[in-house]
């Protein structure tokens, strides 16, 4: 609880599917007033759900299954419709780039469908059930979908500047901006207009301007409000001011020093 930040305390430990040390990925979203985890690295551990309905005072565990995910790198909810997204998924019934799930019943999931025209989707960000896929050397995919039978690729990225592994990214709240990291060293991070799905343009490039293009890389980023925040591997949080997407600007950081 950080309701009082110097004062904050544990109010529920839950352990994960997997407790082994082997296990450094965790990834959680939550929908309806529930918590939804998964864990990366093991091939033995679950999708877990918390009802959070009872905090400040108490956490519980509704759901721990193996049968829909054993391991997941990364998942994002849908909550417009209800649909959990579960990046680089394995389970018994083996692996899969990118697996969907139905959580109308949000203690409930139920398999929806798998999508598998690209090797590989690292993590996604979805609204309204437009899904943008990064998908590593493969680079960006949107697609659409009512089910496995009818999923539609509705744009895509392939060839851009600074491109490497296309790891993670962030939509705008407006919905005509995207901004994505290539996990790679010296890689700029690219501002995204998506106003045309079918004709996806690059509006600007930015960096860390930390000096030390050899050692940055940009990971993951969260926009609110049209300022990105942006985690780097050695430079730690950048703040940037989109209001003018072809012309980011600096406006804060976080590094540690040791």
């Amino acid at each position: 609880d950080v309701t009082e930040p110097i004062n904050s305390y544990l109010v529920a430990s839950i352990d994960g599917g997997s407790t082994s040390p082997d296990v450094v990925h965790r990834d959680f979203d939550d929908y309806n007033g529930y918590l939804y985890a998964v864990a990366d690295e093991m091939n033995s551990s679950t999708l877990q759900i918390m009802d959070l309905s009872y905090l400040p005072d108490s956490v519980s565990l509704v759901y721990d299954n193996d049968s829909l995910i054993t391991r997941s790198h990364n998942i994002f909810i849908d909550t417009a419709y209800a649909k959990l997204y579960s990046c680089s998924n394995k389970n018994q019934s083996g692996n899969n780039a990118l697996k969907v799930l139905d959580i109308s019943n949000p203690t409930a999931p139920t398999f929806m469908y798998n999508y598998d025209l690209v090797s590989h989707v690292h993590d996604a960000y979805v609204l309204n059930d437009t899904a943008f896929l990064n998908c590593g050397n493969q680079g960006l995919k949107v697609i659409t979908s009512s089910s496995q039978a009818n999923v539609i690729q509705i744009g895509e990225l392939s060839t851009y500047p600074h491109k490497g592994y296309n790891h993670a990214g962030w939509l705008n709240k407006e919905g005509d901006m995207y901004v994505m990291c290539d996990e790679n060293h010296g890689l700029d991070v690219k501002v995204l207009d998506v106003s045309d799905l079918n004709d996806i343009k690059v509006e600007s490039l930015f960096n860390s301007q930390m000096g030390d293009d050899a050692n940055s890389i940009p990971h993951n980023v969260i926009i609110r409000n049209n300022i990105a925040y942006v985690s780097y591997y050695h430079d730690g949080l950048q703040v940037f001011d989109l209001g003018n997407p072809a012309l980011p600007q600096k406006i804060g950081d976080v590094t540690i020093t040791k």
